[in-house]
């Protein structure tokens, strides 16, 4: 007695499996660039570029940059203001880090902020209050140079760099910048740019200028 096979009808492939193998590969490599970048040695500016680039070469859309938007925003700030030779916008490992001039901001010796400075103080804490940059945690870093303080309130530059560092804090608190995104950090002569003096201990009055500094770093 002979057997019959029904034969079945061959499934015609439609072509676009290879489609969803492709895209598993570009997640895994998204995924492999993404970490391979946050073990490297590269500012969260350049982080958030090279995500940005990786997801729209996989047709994602635009990620999120706050960092970049930031930094873009705070350069453009300082453009208008024509303040760039005191304020100097530029980036870490973590963030975002704005460099300011002591002397345009206290006179030599004093932690009380300057009343003409204190505008481009106010336009910084209002790109820092935006709700899109809430998440970024603002430390400021009082630098003094070596040489001791002038006014008797301030024993040391440790004194006087916390208490210009604090101004700062209490003037971005004033605008409604959470407390519990900021820090003042004390640094006195210790983290100094360049030499404050030369090889036989004679002031190098330029280089004490280029040290006395406010350092702001916005970070995640």
């Amino acid at each position: 007695m002979k057997t019959f096979y029904k034969r079945r009808p061959i499934e015609e492939e439609d072509g676009h499996e290879w489609l969803v193998t492709f895209a598993d590969a570009m997640t895994l490599l998204l995924a492999f660039f993404v970490l391979l970048v946050s073990f490297s040695k590269v500012d969260l500016v350049t982080f958030e570029q090279v995500q940005a680039g990786i997801a729209r070469d996989l047709g994602q859309r635009t990620v999120a940059r706050p960092a970049a938007q930031l930094r873009a925003q705070l350069e453009a700030m300082v453009d208008s203001l024509g303040v760039a030779d005191a304020v100097r916008v530029d980036t870490f490992d973590r963030g975002i880090v704005l460099e300011l001039a002591a002397s345009t901001f206290f006179r030599t010796g004093s932690a009380e902020i300057r009343p003409e400075s204190r505008a481009i103080l106010e336009r910084i804490s209002e790109s820092l209050v935006a709700p899109r940059y809430s998440k970024f945690k603002i430390a400021v870093e009082g630098h003094t140079d070596d040489s001791p303080p002038t006014i008797a309130r301030y024993a040391t530059n440790w004194e006087l760099s916390g208490a210009q560092a604090a101004n700062i804090v209490r003037l971005f608190t004033g605008n409604n910048i959470p407390a519990r995104r900021l820090r003042a950090v004390a640094f006195a002569d210790t983290t100094p740019k360049v030499p404050n003096r030369d090889g036989v201990g004679n002031v190098l009055a330029e280089n004490q200028s280029k040290n006395r500094r406010i350092v702001i770093r916005i970070h995640r």
